[in-house]
C-alpha cells in the first residue's frame, strides 16, 4: 500500500466496518494490504456484518490471491507468490474476525492458516511451527531463529504476544522484523484466541511463562535475553507477563494495552462505555446471533478493572525490566492514561513512551515508524544479559 494511499485517509477513533478511516476498524490490517482502493472498494459494497453477507465478500478476495499465489508458486517465483498468499491470508483474517463464531467464520479460519503456512514456506531460514507446553496442553506457535543461531552462539529472542481478534498468522510481520534485527521469536496466539486453549483471564499468564521457558529451553536462544512484544491486549498482557515473570523478562513494548492501573475520569469512563457499547452493536456471527462483543456498564467496567489492571494485581512495582510504550493519544479502546499512569508509578527508571497525538488505538497510522523501532529497542536491550541476573 502506497504511503499517499494512507495520508489521505480521515481519521476517527471507532470501529465502524462501513467506513475505512484512520484509527478505525480497519486500521488492524492496513500494514498488510496492498490495494487501499480494493479495500475501499469491497467496503463500499458491503452489504451486513453477519457472517452470511461478510464472510463470502472477504473470503473470495482471498480466495482469489490464494489462486494468484499458487500459480506464481507453480511457476516457480518464490517472492509473488509469497507475497500474494499473505494477501490471501490478509483478507481470510478479515472474514474470520473477530473469531471463529460460526461454521462459516471457522472455514476461513482454516483458509486463513492454511493460507500463512503456504507463504511460509518460502521464508529462510525456515518457520517451524511448535507445540509450547503448559498444565498438560499444547499451544500450537511459530518459531524462527535467525541462521547463524546454535547452541554456541545462541540469539536474544522476543515473544510476540498476540491480542483479542489478531492471531499469530497477523503477526507474522513481526517474527520477520525480529529476525531483521538478530532476533528469534516465538509468535503464540493469546489466551481465548487461536490455536491457544487457555481461557482468556489474569491466571492464564502461566501460558505466556510457559512460552518464556520454551524459548529459553531452545538451543538457538539465549536464555538470558528474552523480552516480549505485543500490541492491543497483547500489549496489556506484555505488562502482566513482566510484572509476573520479572526474572526471565529482559525487556517489553506494548503498543496500547488496558488496564494499567488508570482510573478514568468521570466523562472519559462514559465516553468509553459508549464507544464500547457502539462497537456491541455489530454482529459477526450468524443472522440472528446476540452482540459478538457484549455491551458493557460503568459497574461492569469497574468490576473488569478490579479483576484485571496492573495495580490491583500488585504487578506495577514488580515490572522492572526495560518498557517501551507506545499508542495513540486519541486511543478509545486503551485510554493514553494508562501509558502515564506507568510513568507516574512503579520503578523510577527504565521506562520509555511513544505517543502520537493524532492517532488512535495501537498508532497504526504511524506503524511503519514505530514497527521496526521497537525491534531495534528490543535488539539493543537484548543484546547483553542484564548483570547481576
Amino acid at each position: 500500500m502506497t504511503d499517499s494511499s494512507l495520508e489521505n485517509l480521515p481519521f476517527a477513533p471507532s470501529e465502524d466496518p462501513f467506513v475505512v478511516e484512520h484509527g478505525g476498524f480497519y486500521r488492524r490490517w492496513f500494514s498488510m494490504i496492498e490495494d487501499m482502493e480494493e479495500l475501499k472498494s469491497a467496503v463500499a459494497s458491503l452489504e451486513g456484518t453477519t457472517d452470511d453477507l461478510w464472510v463470502p465478500l472477504w473470503r473470495g478476495i482471498g480466495a482469489r490471491y490464494e489462486a494468484q499465489a499458487e500459480e506464481f508458486a507453480a511457476s516457480g517465483d518464490a517472492t509473488a507468490a509469497r507475497e500474494k498468499f499473505l494477501l490471501a491470508k490478509t483478507y481470510y483474517s478479515i472474514a474470520r474476525f473477530p473469531r471463529p463464531l460460526t461454521p462459516l467464520k471457522e472455514e476461513a479460519n482454516r483458509d486463513c492458516i492454511r493460507a500463512y503456512l503456504r507463504s511460509c514456506e518460502f521464508l529462510d531460514p525456515p518457520l517451524e511451527v511448535v507445540g509450547v507446553a503448559c498444565a498438560g496442553e499444547r499451544i500450537t506457535s511459530h518459531f524462527r531463529a535467525p541462521k547463524d543461531a546454535d547452541a554456541a552462539n545462541p540469539a536474544p529472542a522476543v515473544l510476540i504476544m498476540c491480542g483479542g481478534d489478531m492471531f499469530k498468522e497477523d503477526r507474522g510481520w513481526a517474527g520477520e522484523m525480529a529476525l531483521e534485527h538478530g532476533l528469534a521469536s516465538l509468535v503464540m496466539d493469546g489466551p481465548g484466541t487461536g490455536e491457544n486453549p487457555f481461557p482468556y483471564e489474569p491466571e492464564s499468564v502461566s501460558a505466556w511463562m510457559a512460552a518464556i521457558d520454551y524459548l529459553a529451553a531452545r538451543p538457538e536462544v539465549d536464555a538470558g535475553s528474552i523480552g516480549a512484544f505485543g500490541i492491543s491486549r497483547g500489549g496489556h498482557s506484555v505488562m502482566l507477563l513482566a510484572g509476573s515473570y520479572p526474572e526471565k523478562v529482559r525487556a517489553a513494548v506494548a503498543s496500547a494495552g488496558h488496564h494499567f492501573g488508570y482510573r478514568m475520569t468521570e466523562a472519559e469512563m462514559e465516553n468509553y462505555v459508549a464507544n464500547r457499547n457502539r462497537r456491541a452493536a455489530y454482529i459477526f456471527g450468524a443472522p440472528g446471533d446476540g452482540p459478538s462483543f457484549p455491551p458493557t456498564t460503568i459497574e461492569q467496567e469497574e468490576a473488569l478493572f478490579k479483576r484485571w489492571s496492573l495495580s490491583e494485581l500488585g504487578l506495577v512495582e514488580k515490572i522492572v525490566c526495560p518498557v517501551l510504550m507506545i499508542n495513540g493519544k486519541q486511543d478509545h479502546l486503551a485510554p493514553i492514561g494508562n501509558i502515564y499512569y506507568m510513568l507516574e508509578h512503579g520503578p523510577v527508571t527504565g521506562k520509555e513512551a511513544r505517543i502520537y497525538p493524532d492517532d488512535g488505538h495501537c498508532a497504526f497510522k504511524h506503524f511503519k515508524e514505530w514497527a521496526p523501532e521497537s525491534f531495534r529497542w528490543l535488539r539493543e536491550r537484548l543484546g547483553v544479559p542484564l548483570k547481576g541476573a
